[in-house]
């Protein structure tokens, strides 16, 4: 495919937000006009150019719903709410940018106005943890109560609970699942309003959230499914090594390894040094890192990183790494995982591996720049990715059905 903004992480970003106009979440118009209006790497003209499409998206949309046009202003506040996403998405970093907690306020907002006029709004809902709570959205596939499956959706560095209905909520919706979106430790508002920072023992966040699941009514308990994209393909997984109650698990192009993946981004010499090795070393591997984090967009994901985690300095980032790693863990997953990896993506350039080293029923697809599908999370291509997983999904569940049917005859 050809690029359609000279810098590798604005390209990035923009083909994130266009690739959820299949689900209402942007217009490729609107989108390669904003993009029009960027100038060079400045990270003030990116918020400015998607902050000022955001709102006079957000304005329209107000003034459809005073007209009583409810698909249209429904259309225009979630196309908002994801450039108001897209907008604060480089605020993040330590310190914190305000601009990111006002982007991220107008994207609820927004993305709220437009569910609460789907045909079934979603619950907001605040699931019990650790003596506060993860917020979140129920969303219900029918009005009716009737226990249905259900995904949970889990998102990674720089996600939002509001980004993950674009992302896989949609299409599990359209497909008959219910689904609960919500932002973990380190994730959207989590992050954002609470400063809480992530952890990599996923299943201490997972089990509260389908013990949450269990007490509603309109779950079956026997149909509970775990999917996660980007660094929530790793979480996913490691969620479901100690949690058995989950029907199957979903990874899109996560890390097998974070300590790995960071490596490779390293030169050799260096990267042998991690986490604690030559001290001289790691200081010019300091003084390295910090050049880069200066740069506007090169240095951007470190700069996110600390944030997600609560850090201030990088060598203290490359220390805890090595948490965030799925091996030695394989064998503890027993639910059917679905494990996938884009084909120009490095972050999941070791998918295969984990796939490899499961013992559970399983299944592996690489997509690939033929389909318009290589790059990271597909976002060019979330249609086909979504045939893929849920065609996958739909035959795990009904062999299980089939399974227990046959169990109970007899």
């Amino acid at each position: 495919m050809g690029k359609l903004m000279k810098d590798e992480l604005f390209e990035a970003q923009l083909v994130r937000a266009i690739g959820y106009a299949p689900y209402g979440g942007a217009d490729a118009g609107e989108c390669l006009a904003t993009a029009g209006q960027v100038t060079g790497t400045s990270l003030d003209s990116w918020h400015d150019a998607w902050m000022a499409t955001a709102t006079r998206l957000y304005g329209q949309a107000e003034a459809s719903a005073s007209a009583g046009q409810v698909t249209s202003a429904r259309s225009g506040f979630f196309r908002a709410a994801n450039y108001f996403r897209t907008a604060g998405l480089f605020a993040m970093g330590v310190p914190a940018d305000p601009r990111l907690a006002q982007a991220h306020r107008r994207e609820v907002d927004s993305f709220r106005r437009g569910a609460a006029m789907l045909a079934v709004p979603p619950e907001i809902v605040q699931i019990p943890y650790e003596g506060s709570f993860l917020p979140g959205y129920h969303f219900r596939a029918a009005a009716d109560a009737a226990p249905r499956a259900t995904m949970i959706l889990v998102t990674g560095y720089d996600g939002t609970a509001e980004e993950l209905y674009f992302a896989n909520g949609a299409a599990a919706l359209e497909r008959g699942y219910n689904v609960l979106a919500f932002d973990g430790p380190g994730q959207g508002a989590m992050l954002i309003d609470r400063r809480v920072p992530l952890r990599p023992d996923w299943e201490n966040v997972i089990t509260p959230v389908v013990d949450y699941l269990l007490a509603r009514p309109d779950t079956d308990p026997q149909r509970i499914v775990l999917t996660g994209l980007s660094l929530g393909g790793y979480l996913a997984p490691r969620a479901a090594t100690a949690e058995h109650r989950l029907a199957a698990c979903i990874s899109d192009c996560g890390p097998y390894d974070v300590s790995d993946a960071l490596s490779r981004r390293l030169p050799g010499f260096l990267a042998r040094q991690l986490p604690d090795g030559n001290a001289t070393l790691l200081r010019l591997l300091n003084r390295l890192v910090h050049a880069v984090m200066n740069k506007p967009t090169a240095g951007w994901a470190m700069r996110r990183n600390l944030m997600a985690h609560g850090l201030t300095d990088p060598l203290n980032y490359f220390k805890i790494a090595p948490q965030y790693s799925l091996k030695g863990l394989e064998d503890r997953i027993s639910c059917p995982t679905f494990v996938c990896s884009a084909e120009n993506d490095d972050l999941s350039a070791d998918a295969s591996k984990l796939y490899d080293a499961l013992t559970c029923p399983k299944r592996y697809y690489q997509f690939t720049s033929a389909e318009g599908a290589g790059e990271h999370c597909e976002g060019t291509a979330r249609t086909l990715f979504h045939q893929h997983a849920f065609d996958w999904l739909g035959q795990v569940l009904n062999a299980a059905a089939q399974g227990r049917t046959r169990a109970a005859v007899p």
